[in-house]
């Protein structure tokens, strides 16, 4: 049974950093693939910075490239918004029964899982797999057994930083990969 990661996230754009999470753990662990999971809307997170979700998914596609270990996805997009990780884990289990499918996040969201949506069933139904943050205590949860923590490289980028320098004119030029950055180049995707 293959067994998939899903990394979610708004990928506001896809930068380096995500994809040197999801090479390393589709690479360095035990799941067969990952899958960028790109989120409509974060119920914690606030919607109005977001580009359209069809771009984004555009940009992780571009992004990922040939990798045949990692894969975008718009499952999220015809689920009800907003997006809830144990409601997206019961239609994945239901939709594909010959998978096994695990979570990837990053410590943050491990140190704040007790705000998720039915986080206990999330936590004995699926292993997850955490990147550690610096400075983000990952409290009495990273001894559960089904959390894995991962020392995964970690670079100091964020989608946000990304965005204000397009809208300043300056260059993200090596922060995204080639294609995407040779994609926003040459539109007005977060330009406004």
């Amino acid at each position: 049974m293959a067994k998939i990661g899903l990394f979610f996230g708004s990928f506001n754009p896809v930068h380096i950093g995500h994809l040197i999470i999801a090479n390393f753990m589709a690479t360095q662990t035990d799941l067969d693939k990952v899958w960028l999971v790109v989120s409509p809307q974060n119920p914690l997170k606030p919607k109005k910075t977001l580009a359209r979700d069809h771009d984004r998914l555009h940009l992780v596609r571009l992004g990922i490239g040939d990798n045949p270990k990692i894969q975008a996805s718009n499952v999220e997009f015809d689920l009800p918004k907003p997006s809830y990780t144990i409601d997206t884990l019961a239609f994945l289990k239901e939709k594909y029964p010959d998978r096994e499918f695990a979570l990837i996040m990053g410590g943050d969201n491990l140190a704040s899982l007790h705000l998720w949506k039915n986080y206990e069933q999330i936590l004995e139904g699926y292993d997850i797999y955490v990147y550690k943050r610096p400075s983000v205590d990952l409290g009495d949860r990273a001894a559960h057994p089904r959390v894995h923590i991962c020392e995964a490289p970690m670079l100091d980028i964020s989608a946000t930083y990304i965005r204000e320098c397009i809208r300043q004119g300056k260059s993200v030029r090596y922060l995204v990969p080639d294609a995407v950055w040779e994609y926003l180049e040459s539109g007005t995707l977060y330009r406004q």
